[in-house]
């Protein structure tokens, strides 16, 4: 599952891997827009809820979702940390493992460039996975390529013992590395 966090809009998405070649299929995605929610409070029990949702309808076995990124906008950052933590703390209620990627890594994975446009993204998104042009928003494909960049991750002939969760899991099995 592919989680795009934001307090106006999340977008979600599910992906299938099956098969010889496991190619991913889109199972569902969406967004939840609470951009008429003035009550921020009420946006993150909504967060919360429709997470929960999603989960308890597919059972993904796994949650990716982007991480922080440091931004001029303090309230901004401190907002989208809320939404992203509620997100996290309802795949936590159903024992769902956590998966972070920065935006650049979810560019560099789907794109090949870390610097790629939000169009750039969905538009290879589209002809990678043959999903529909005409309902996607940019938050919903973020979510898609949030999740088929955890895919490609776990996809990698290195991504087996090597692979971080989250920085805390990076620093506790890379000291030597942190300045």
């Amino acid at each position: 599952m592919g989680i795009d966090p934001g307090t106006n809009f999340m977008g979600y998405a599910i992906i299938r891997t099956a098969g010889k070649n496991k190619k991913p299929q889109l199972l569902v995605s969406g967004v939840l827009d609470m951009e008429k929610l003035e009550d921020p409070y009420l946006k993150l029990q909504r967060i919360f809820q429709r997470t929960l949702q999603v989960i308890d309808s597919y059972h993904p076995d796994e949650l990716a979702i982007e991480s922080q990124f440091f931004g001029k906008n303090v309230q901004a950052m401190l907002k989208l940390g809320r939404a992203q933590g509620v997100a996290i703390a309802a795949a936590l209620q159903r024992e769902i493992p956590i998966f972070e990627y920065a935006p650049k890594k979810i560019k560099m994975s789907v794109t090949g460039s870390g610097t790629a446009s939000k169009e750039q993204i969905a538009l290879l998104l589209r002809k990678f996975m043959e999903i529909e042009t005409a309902s996607e928003t940019l938050d919903e494909t973020d979510a898609i390529a949030i999740a088929y960049c955890h895919h490609l991750q776990g996809s990698l002939p290195s991504a087996g013992n090597s692979k971080s969760r989250d920085w805390k899991d990076f620093v506790k099995k890379n000291p030597d590395k942190i300045v």
